[in-house]
Formats: structure tokens, C-alpha cells, sequence
């Protein structure tokens, strides 16, 4: 079984995290969700309900579990079996970001970092680009799953 995981802060989960763990799916047997909880950085959402929001959209698939860590994200690959570790990258910036970050945890574990680059027409949506328009209470339905509910 070929087991991922997907880790992430998710705040919130957007439409370029639900195209990542689709494309995943797609050679992976079981994708973990890897909530990401980092005290020192500023979240719109709770960890709880950022667990509910995409534990709820994913309820259907038991290819994907959902899961908060707050610890390395190269123990938490370990501590859920995985083999991989997927990352979506948007620009040059997070390739450069990505591929430091994957060589250390491949050195610290021979976990490897599997690397899907965004369609393009998604480059642009970010959950900080995101956050700023639910802080001016626009319409975020275009930059998230269908179904997801955000309230």
C-alpha cells in the first residue's frame, strides 16, 4: 500500500489543495491530511474547525484521513507510515522552499518528496489571498471545493 501524506496549515483548504490531493489520489493508495499546528503563526480558522471543514469534505473517500500534527512534519510522515510526502508548489519561490526542505527530510528519514506543480489557471489562489478577503468579507466560494462548507 502506498501511503502520503499531505501536510499543510490549510487555513483554509482551497480549491489548489483540493486539485494536489486529487492528483495524489491518483497514484497513492491512502493520502493523509496533515493538519499543521504552529502556535507562532496567525490562523483565521481554529485547528478544530479547520480538521471539520476538510474531514467533512472528504467523508466519502476512505482513501483520505485527516489528521493535526504539531511536531516535524518528517515525524509525523513516520508516525503515519507514510512512504511519501506530496507538496503542491505554485512558483519558482516554493520550488527553491519545497526542494531544501525535501532534501533534509529525505536525509533525516529516506522519506521522499513528491512535488505537483499547480495548474496554471490556479497559480494565483493562496489561503493567505484567501484569508485577506474573508478579513474584508468578500465572496470565497470561487477559491474553495465545492461542498466545503466555511462558516
Amino acid at each position: 500500500m502506498k501511503r502520503a501524506i499531505f501536510p499543510g496549515t490549510f487555513d483554509p483548504f482551497t480549491i489548489g489543495h483540493y486539485s494536489v490531493v486529487k492528483r495524489a489520489l491518483t497514484f497513492m493508495d491512502e493520502l493523509v491530511i496533515g493538519i499543521g499546528i504552529n502556535e507562532g503563526k496567525r490562523t483565521w480558522f481554529p485547528t478544530e474547525k479547520r480538521i471539520e471543514m476538510v474531514r467533512r469534505l472528504y467523508e466519502n473517500d476512505p482513501r483520505v484521513r485527516v489528521e493535526a500534527y504539531n511536531d516535524l512534519t518528517i515525524d509525523f510522515a513516520q508516525r503515519m507510515n507514510a512512504q511519501f510526502i506530496v507538496r503542491g508548489i505554485r512558483t519558482v519561490k516554493d520550488f527553491e522552499y519545497e526542494e531544501t526542505i525535501a532534501d533534509i527530510n529525505r536525509q533525516l528519514s529516506g522519506i521522499e518528496t513528491i512535488l505537483l506543480f499547480t495548474e496554471p489557471e490556479l497559480t494565483s489562489v493562496s489561503s493567505s489571498t484567501v484569508r485577506e478577503l474573508l478579513s474584508f468579507g468578500k465572496d470565497i466560494s470561487r477559491f474553495i471545493p465545492k461542498g466545503m462548507i466555511v462558516d
